[in-house]
């Protein structure tokens, strides 16, 4: 039986994952495949002690490096230093590579897949976007024959948990936020999570397999959560919407894309519209397939330990470049500003203030104790900005604005 050998560099919450999922289903997952897979090294600069793999551990990359019999890696150590520089030596020693680390592929992406396509091995990242909740495969597999039109997702479990809070126990954000961390939901630093980095890395990366062009996070516009109150949840509730924070990718008619990450008003008639609590969920429109729906849990220790398994298990089956997404670098230049794009918007505007004589007539009011809540039609995001301005010129004291999800 062919024998293979597998590297896990880190051995946090994934890797520990990784490790155990592979471990349980180690029998299984050669029976399948008929090989002899087994886990040979867990790189960590921690010790490890009483885990049952004590004799497996090491400290130094180049114990793997340098071994012929390793022939995957799975990297889940995060972020991009020592992570490129690991991956880029393994690629090039001709050991395949899979990971769970969405800012690594959204920002070295391009540069990996040329690498690995150059040694012949994989470089697969199914973990990346939705946790255990698959769609690279099925974006680069599955609806390979389509033009991907439109793709909008919640891919962020922590603010999705805390606007589901917002919206369901009335509480602050600022509560929300304190039970996501005490629940061990959000980073004791949540930046990440709640100013919308997370979820841009992701959508760079879906944006990138559908356009066949790496786009790069400082090319997408990104805004978080924080700046939602109550008084928009109650309004949103009111006018018959929830609040998500939305990745969003858009191909426009000129072969250029709109790209970025925004809370925004979620309509009754999006499947969007009731994913909730630390579930995430992706809309995907293909020419010739239309909307196709993918859920689930985005994240957590075993849900993203079974996707790198599942990578693995790719690698172990394939050990062929084929089974790779590949995208070629960019400039960025397929990626309109932002204010070029178009949007349906809420607006929140103290009492005292017609803001349809700025605006024109809107789709639907909602009246609160001592604001008024707009929602306006469709325009180019610049021009919008421009009739804010004039209108806070003019008196008006707008306290917030959202975007509408566009279907």
């Amino acid at each position: 039986m062919n024998n293979k050998k597998i590297a896990v560099l880190g051995y946090g919450v994934v890797g520990s994952g990784v490790v155990e999922v592979f471990n349980t289903h180690k029998d299984s997952i050669n029976k399948k495949l008929g090989l002899d897979a087994n886990i040979k090294y867990i790189l960590d600069i921690v010790d490890h002690t009483g885990t049952g793999f004590d004799e497996k551990f090491t400290k130094d990359f180049n114990d793997i490096l340098n071994d012929p019999e390793v022939s995957i890696v799975a990297e889940v150590i995060g972020g991009v230093n020592p992570a490129f520089d690991f991956t880029k030596k393994s690629l090039e020693a001709g050991k395949s590579v899979v990971t769970s680390n969405k800012e690594l592929v959204a920002t070295k992406g391009a540069e990996l897949l040329k690498i690995a396509e150059q040694n012949g091995v994989m470089y697969l990242f199914e973990a990346s976007v939705g946790g255990g909740m698959p769609i690279i495969r099925p974006l680069r597999m599955c609806l390979a024959a389509n033009e991907i039109l439109h793709i909008a997702g919640i891919v962020n479990g922590t603010t999705n948990f805390i606007l589901t809070k917002m919206f369901e126990d009335k509480m602050s954000f600022d509560s929300a936020l304190s039970l996501a961390q005490k629940l061990g939901y959000a980073e004791r630093n949540p930046s990440a999570d709640i100013d919308g980095h997370d979820a841009c890395r992701k959508i760079c990366i879906l944006s990138s397999i559908a356009s066949g062009k790496h786009i790069y996070p400082d090319k997408v516009h990104t805004e978080g959560i924080t700046a939602i109150t109550e008084k928009d949840v109650e309004a949103a509730s009111k006018l018959g919407y929830s609040i998500k924070l939305i990745a969003y990718m858009k191909k426009l008619k000129n072969e250029k894309m709109q790209v970025l990450v925004a809370p925004m008003l979620i309509p009754k008639t999006s499947r969007l519209h009731n994913i909730d609590d630390v579930f995430n969920g992706i809309t995907v429109v293909g020419d010739a397939v239309g909307e196709v729906s993918f859920y689930g849990k985005g994240a957590g220790k075993l849900p993203t330990a079974s996707a790198v398994v599942s990578d693995i298990m790719e690698c172990l089956k394939f050990s062929s470049l084929s089974q790779s997404a590949i995208w070629e670098d960019s400039d960025g230049s397929e990626v309109i500003d932002y204010l070029d794009g178009e949007f349906s918007f809420y607006v929140c505007c103290q009492k005292g203030f017609d803001l349809e004589k700025i605006f024109g007539e809107a789709i639907n009011i909602y009246e609160g104790q001592d604001e008024n809540y707009y929602i306006f039609p469709s325009l180019l995001e610049r021009d919008f900005q421009a009739k804010l301005l004039l209108a806070k010129e003019s008196g008006a004291n707008i306290l917030s604005t959202i975007r509408l999800l566009n279907n």
